[in-house]
């Protein structure tokens, strides 16, 4: 399993290299956007794992996976997908300040936070952030937070918050586990 790990790894730099090399920035494909406080984020961590996808390598990667329509459909609106994730060694934890720098900067640049979720104990934090343009949702941002770990998602393009769901488990993006909370109306016997 690891060997595959370091092949698919492999075979990910070889494609940026590729595209990267035959493809020009367009000036209508805006630049993604990182909040500042994920460098303080990033220095403190004892491992750091970050990439970008841009749309064409989305599409040879959701190759991999040829049997999910699903997954093909929510790509063709993704323009890219930003992924960043920082654990932090035995004993130690992310800067607060930094983290809370992060959730500033987002509100602050226009974004709407949608979710904020805190896990019972403080064990675990979701947030959820949207950036709309002409009603529409053009960015989404998943910060998850864990004590000894951060992991940053950033998605752009047409994208609905359901269509998270698709992506989950798939270029680094956490599988969404649990779906929506309905509350229980019917009646107790």
């Amino acid at each position: 399993m690891r060997l595959l790990g370091i092949i698919l790894v492999a075979l990910w730099t070889i494609c940026a290299v590729t595209l990267s090399g035959a493809q020009q920035q367009s000036p209508s494909q805006p630049q993604e956007w990182t909040p500042r406080g994920i460098e303080a984020l990033r220095k403190g961590a004892s491992s750091k794992t970050e990439f970008t996808l841009d749309h064409s390598m989305l599409v040879v990667a959701s190759k991999l996976d040829p049997d999910n329509e699903e997954l093909r459909r929510v790509i063709a609106g993704v323009n890219g997908v930003a992924v960043h994730r920082f654990r932090y060694a035995a004993g130690t934890t992310y800067d607060a300040e930094a983290l809370r720098s992060v959730k500033e900067e987002y509100h602050s640049t226009g974004w709407k936070q949608v979710m904020h979720d805190e896990n019972i104990g403080g064990q675990g934090i979701t947030n959820l952030w949207l950036r709309l343009e002409n009603n529409a949702v053009s960015n989404v941002a998943v910060l998850l937070v864990k004590p000894a770990e951060v992991d940053l998602v950033s998605i752009s393009g047409s994208i609905s918050p359901v269509d998270l769901v698709h992506l989950g488990g798939h270029f680094g993006i956490p599988k969404i586990e649990g779906g929506a909370r309905v509350p229980n109306t019917a009646p107790r016997p």
